[in-house]
């Protein structure tokens, strides 16, 4: 299937709908950049601090909120178009916002774009891909992301480096953008892949799955035929698609008043809000502020960060490459067991690193160990398994808590972290989240089924109670 028309089809879809994943991961990256610059120009303190990164994630949270309703109520394709546009106007806005209030409302609604395309592209990309593969063309999502978060990295170095040149200089508005306020033209850049994002998304159709459930079964039988060019296995997934909605033929509400059907949410929702709590946000927010702790320059810290989102891009690959055969549980088990190990030697740094003579380049090493175990681990499993868990007929609400809890963790986390450093030091803050590794762990190893291999019909079965699908692979 490598190479024939049904796959490139299928990884042209795919490839469309993780452009999500690379706003998501610009827009929440270049923050990192312009917390200082934004800071001394509008005199914020270490809350307000918070508040600027913060204030995004609240507009995630609000946008999660909605998008699994959209999705299920308007189709996925609409919700991602819906959300390409709240990008664009994100980034024009914040590029041009006059004040600090205007600021944050613009970082709001780009906030509620990251939120929507965090439920609906993977989502998406699950509904279309063979369960063989499933894996790993979702895990293109979280790729986008991590190729996002370098993006921003990149453009906030190089934007640096042209502020101290003539490039620009006293033309308008490229001065302002590029010299007198550079934070503006790193903020703006998302213009860019945000009207990208919005074009492509016209020629890719309406998920096949969400088609058979709301009883569109011409569209659903064309789209099926070209991700099958069996005419008979194309006829098998949507009669099994039909068959598997006939068994929850209540409400989305009502369906969760099921036992069987609460307990994937609530451990969806459980992993979505830890893994916020085990450092990799803070790293990507606040990762320029902590180097400079370290004693580094503000142009060598942008730098450090570079190479975390390089690491973090190519880490991400490997996972991709790996994730259907490894499978999702081993993944986390490895990947959680090294950022422990990592959190707390970068813990001993702060601690005691300064005394014992050790060197920046040493605390580099340790976060690009840490950012490969997390990249490599719950980067790339935690959004395959919450566009796998749920069943297809209720997958939009259920990825929407899921979500919820996710950007509620992460905004705690953005909000937060500032006042970690400053009460706790940064030895202090990566012992804490060494701690939070555990209880992740052990959701992974016990309640968490292995969904490698297994399609989503056959993974809502286990769910449902099943007895020929109870297996439950550690």
């Amino acid at each position: 299937m490598i190479f024939d028309a049904s796959f490139r089809y299928i990884l042209t879809l795919s490839l469309i709908a993780a452009m999500g994943g690379f706003l998501f991961g610009y827009d929440t990256a270049v923050v990192s950049g312009t917390i200082g610059q934004v800071s001394e120009l509008f005199d914020l303190d270490a809350m307000a601090q918070g508040w600027y990164v913060g204030c995004a994630l609240l507009g995630s949270i609000l946008g999660v909120t909605i998008a699994g309703r959209l999705a299920d109520r308007f189709g996925r394709k609409r919700v991602m178009l819906l959300a390409a546009l709240l990008f664009a106007i994100s980034a024009l806005g914040c590029a041009l916002a006059p004040t600090f209030f205007s600021l944050v409302i613009y970082r709001i609604i780009g906030g509620a774009g990251i939120g929507m395309v965090s439920i609906v592209s993977p989502m998406y990309i699950s509904e279309v891909a063979p369960a063989n593969i499933r894996g790993s063309l979702v895990s293109l999502y979280q790729l986008a992301i991590t190729v996002g978060f370098l993006g921003a990295y990149l453009v906030n170095f190089q934007l640096l480096e042209w502020s101290v040149t003539d490039l620009f200089r006293e033309q308008k508005p490229w001065d302002l953008l590029f010299h007198q306020q550079v934070w503006r033209g790193m903020l703006g850049m998302e213009l860019l892949p945000a009207l990208v994002f919005l074009l492509v998304l016209f020629v890719i159709p309406e998920s096949p799955r969400w088609l058979v459930i709301n009883q569109r079964l011409g569209r659903a039988e064309k789209i099926f035929s070209r991700l099958y060019p069996d005419r008979k296995l194309a006829e098998m997934k949507i009669d099994e698609v039909k068959k598997q909605a006939a068994k929850t033929s209540e409400s989305n509400f009502e369906l969760l008043k099921n036992p069987k059907i609460l307990r994937p949410v609530l451990y969806g929702m459980a992993i979505a809000v830890l893994g916020q709590f085990m450092g990799v946000n803070a790293v990507l927010y606040y990762g320029p502020g902590i180097f400079e702790q370290s004693g580094l320059s503000g142009g060598d810290a942008l730098f450090y960060q570079v190479m975390v989102g390089l690491v973090n891009v190519l880490t991400t690959i490997l996972a991709l490459l790996i994730i259907d055969k490894v499978g999702r549980k081993k993944l986390v088990y490895f990947g959680v067991s090294g950022m422990i190990l990592s959190l707390v030697l970068i813990s001993f740094y702060f601690y005691a690193g300064s005394n014992l003579g050790l060197s920046s380049l040493f605390l580099l090493t340790l976060f690009l160990v840490y950012i490969f175990c997390t990249a490599i681990s719950i980067s790339a499993v935690i959004f395959v398994l919450l566009s796998e868990m749920y069943p297809n007929k209720i997958r939009g609400l259920a990825m929407s808590i899921a979500g919820f809890s996710l950007w509620v963790g992460t905004y705690l986390v953005g909000q937060l972290t500032p006042w970690f450093l400053e009460k706790l030091g940064p030895s202090g803050t990566f012992l804490f989240f060494a701690m939070m590794c555990f209880p992740y762990l052990y959701l992974i190893w016990k309640k968490i089924p292995e969904t490698a291999g297994r399609s989503l019909e056959d993974i809502e079965s286990y769910w449902l109670g099943d007895e020929k699908n109870q297996k439950n692979t550690v």
